[in-house]
């Protein structure tokens, strides 16, 4: 056994001690039960045979204080005195001597247990007030009794220690066997800890107990980070092809500026390249920090946001907003995204309408049932090919057309996931196919013209996400 402190021992070592010590006290409180019930019935044999003597020997003393008939008081068999008031014998009878069995000056009448000075035997005597101030003293052998008493003590205590011996062995293989388990799942997980990430606990079937559940849940929580790795490997490789290319852009900008001495006027669009090439660079980072990003609380009007993105970009830039259509067909449309969520949804899907589509950009927000509101946006390009359809809003995703262009593909799969987070659905229609995620939370009428059509369905921050057939 472990030394030490008993929380500092192994955990089968603590059970089974545990399980000893329990055991250990309910074997000395039914021993002291047993012990107890076979001496007070013992005890009760002796005040049976005692009341026996007393009533037989009494009615014979006569008023000098002897017995009257002597063959019926050594009929009896128990040992009997007659003490006067001074305590000396008057009559005796049976085993007893002239020596006074029990000195009758400080007791009443009761029973005494008493170790005989003649012959060292053990007796219980009654005493029994008499007339004239004289005692009889009825004594009956109790050595029988005493040593069937030491038997039972004896049994008692080696029938403890083998059953105590019996239950320490059960209980160290019931614990060796409840842990066993728990040391596999152990070893295993150390397994995978050193970077075995396939593995799984072996969760035996057929059982269903604590151990079994703990496996199953241990499984799932390996899967769920092995999904996680899987997607942050995925990310990461990705994200650093198309980091790639801008770096790679400003790298050779600058080996090239430095091949030789030039003037301010080449420094100066040489600058002018590199901050476009670190423009793209700093909005590519800013999607990937965010396309990952962790639904933000709080509320705010889609129209409102939609109104004052599109005045932004109308001063920004107003030849190009001139080309825009939009038309708000809903007084308020409160949403529970935060608003810069909700103006970062908007700029993205604005963004690539204007990089990829052509003019004119339509814009519509309106609420085709009480319980939602829908935001659209649409133009006359040539939309994407059907095959890229399903797969538009994964990270990354561009068709080869448009690998040339500004932009990394993370921009509908930034909407994606704000939209999936505020419980709402992102369809793409084309042509007369969409493909909505997530689906089958809301279905509307698809979208039938050539161009691609973009539509965000959101719950109202006032009411319940629909179900709706169209």
């Amino acid at each position: 056994m472990s030394r030490g402190r008993p929380r500092t021992w192994p955990l089968r070592t603590r059970l089974v001690a545990g399980f000893s010590v329990a055991t250990f006290v309910v074997l000395v409180a039914a021993g002291a039960f047993v012990f107890w019930r076979v001496d007070f019935a013992l005890d009760r044999a002796l005040d049976t045979e005692l009341a026996h003597g007393v009533s037989t020997l009494g009615p014979l003393v006569g008023d000098d204080g002897r017995l009257s008939d002597r063959d019926a008081a050594e009929a009896v068999g128990l040992a009997w005195q007659v003490l006067d008031a001074d305590g000396a014998v008057v009559d005796r009878g049976g085993p007893a001597g002239t020596t006074p069995m029990l000195a009758t000056h400080g007791y009443g009448e009761r029973d005494v247990d008493v170790r005989l000075v003649t012959g060292r035997a053990s007796y219980r005597v009654r005493v029994v007030g008499l007339p004239h101030q004289r005692r009889l003293l009825v004594g009956v052998r109790r050595d029988h009794e005493d040593e069937a008493l030491r038997e039972l003590l004896v049994q008692l205590v080696l029938a403890g220690l083998g059953t105590l011996l019996v239950t320490a062995f059960v209980g160290d293989r019931l614990a060796r066997a409840a842990l066993r388990p728990v040391e596999r799942y152990r070893q295993q997980a150390a397994a995978i800890a050193a970077g075995a990430a396939d593995l799984r606990l072996e969760v035996p079937a057929g059982r269903d107990d604590e151990v079994t559940r703990l496996g199953h849940t241990f499984n799932d929580m390996l899967a769920g980070l092995e999904r996680a790795l899987e997607r942050e490997r995925q990310f990461v490789a990705e994200a650093s092809h198309e980091l790639r290319t801008p770096v790679t852009l400003l790298t050779g900008r600058i080996q090239l500026a430095r091949r030789r001495r030039r003037t301010v006027e080449e420094h100066e669009r040489i600058l002018g390249e590199l901050a476009i090439d670190l423009d793209r660079l700093a909005r590519l980072a800013d999607q990937l920090l965010h396309v990952g990003a962790g639904r933000a609380e709080g509320t705010s009007d889609l129209v409102q946001v939609v109104a004052r993105v599109v005045e932004e970009r109308r001063v920004a830039d107003p030849a190009g907003a001139t080309t825009w259509e939009v038309e708000l067909l809903a007084d308020a449309a409160p949403v529970a995204v935060a608003d810069h969520d909700l103006e970062r949804l908007l700029t993205n899907l604005l963004d690539n309408a204007v990089r990829h589509g052509a003019p004119p950009v339509r814009l519509t927000v309106d609420r085709p049932v009480p319980a939602l509101t829908r935001l659209r946006v649409a133009d006359a390009g040539a939309g994407m090919p059907p095959e890229l359809l399903a797969t538009a809003t994964q990270r990354f995703t561009r068709a080869e057309e448009a690998r040339s262009r500004v932009g990394a593909g993370l921009g509908l799969a930034l909407v994606a996931g704000l939209v999936e987070r505020a419980r709402g659905q992102l369809r793409l229609c084309q042509a007369g196919q969409h493909v909505a995620r997530p689906a089958g939370v809301v279905d509307l009428a698809c979208d039938h013209g050539p161009e691609l059509t973009v539509t965000v369905l959101l719950p109202l921050a006032d009411g319940d996400t629909a179900e709706v057939t169209d």
